[in-house]
């Protein structure tokens, strides 16, 4: 095989790998990264109706609170991290517990899926995400939900995901104006489907090459 050949083959190999793996089954997805299950939830089953319930009281209870309060964020995207105390606070006052998810290295991380780690009355594990989304956005084809493989993963446990997601508007606030919850939506993920969309990257060492350097000025 001549050099150009070779090169033609490559790039076309490379092209294939780069191209978005798509409708890949959120539990097949979750398997690969953590070794653990994604287990369905049961509305027939007596301690998944339970569990409900307790969701259910708990978001009411978040959404009231979170709107008295309001949260000032200086974006939109923002007000998800915002919201996670008053869901934890929530759900730990309808007797199950709640807390940031430890890892597998057996730290507390607030970064990257799942938010909340829950234990309900029946000692069963179930992860939460918290979203936000507003009327214009809850339709929209822009990225909201992503997951990253880890050396030390925040799923430790075979157990039932869910998400919560909050409707948020702009009201006043102590003559601020803040961000507001006014519904919510909770969902169960398992019938979910994921991509994963390759990429190339490099750190700042790899960009900053003195061998690279152009030119450079200041102030003078």
């Amino acid at each position: 095989m001549d050099k150009n050949n070779y090169i033609k083959q490559l790039e076309e190999t490379i092209s294939k790998f780069l191209k978005p793996l798509k409708d890949i089954p959120f539990p097949i997805a979750i398997k690969a990264i953590s070794g653990h299950d994604v287990l369905a939830f049961d509305k027939n089953s007596q301690e998944d109706k339970e569990l409900l319930n307790r969701l259910t009281k708990a978001m009411d209870i978040a959404v009231k609170s979170a709107y008295e309060v309001g949260i000032l964020a200086a974006r939109p995207n923002e007000v998800g991290n915002h919201i996670e105390p008053f869901v934890k606070d929530a759900l730990n006052g309808v007797g199950m517990k709640a807390e940031v998810p430890l890892t597998s290295n057996g730290k507390h991380q607030s970064a990257g899926y799942p938010d909340v780690f829950i234990k309900d009355i029946d000692n069963r594990i179930t992860y939460l995400e918290c979203k936000t989304y507003s009327q214009k956005s809850i339709g929209s084809s822009f990225r909201a939900f992503y997951f990253q493989p880890s050396e030390s993963s925040k799923i430790t446990y075979d157990a039932r995901h869910l998400m919560v997601s909050f409707e948020i508007v702009r009201e006043k606030r102590n003559v601020k104006s803040a961000f507001v919850p006014i519904h919510w939506k909770l969902y169960t993920l398992e019938k979910m489907l994921v991509q994963v969309k390759h990429e190339f990257n490099t750190i700042n060492k790899g960009m900053y090459k003195p061998e690279a350097l152009l030119a450079e000025g200041g102030i003078k």
